[in-house]
């Protein structure tokens, strides 16, 4: 297929410098980027990594208690909103 991309100048000099150094046409490299760029974005139809959750210790800083966190939640709303009725008047 024959088509006309518009190309920006710095993108267009890295493509020339890619084939160049791969020995390949300014066409060959283009095509083989693009194409490489579709598949790790997996719409080529290849396969994505999965995903790996890793996971690390957590903790809490010293004086927070994990049992009160739905007090310390229900003082922050009540701070919030004071400081909004505060502000109106």
């Amino acid at each position: 297929m024959r088509t006309t991309v518009t190309l920006d100048p710095e993108v267009a000099e890295m493509l020339k410098q890619y084939a160049h150094r791969r020995r390949t046409s300014f066409k060959a490299a283009l095509n083989e980027l693009i194409r490489r760029g579709l598949a790790s974005h997996g719409t080529a139809g290849g396969k994505r990594p999965a995903f790996v959750v890793r996971p690390h210790s957590g903790g809490f800083r010293a004086g927070i208690d994990p049992a009160k966190l739905n007090q310390l939640v229900d003082q922050l709303d009540a701070e919030g909103f004071t400081r909004k009725a505060r502000s109106r008047r």
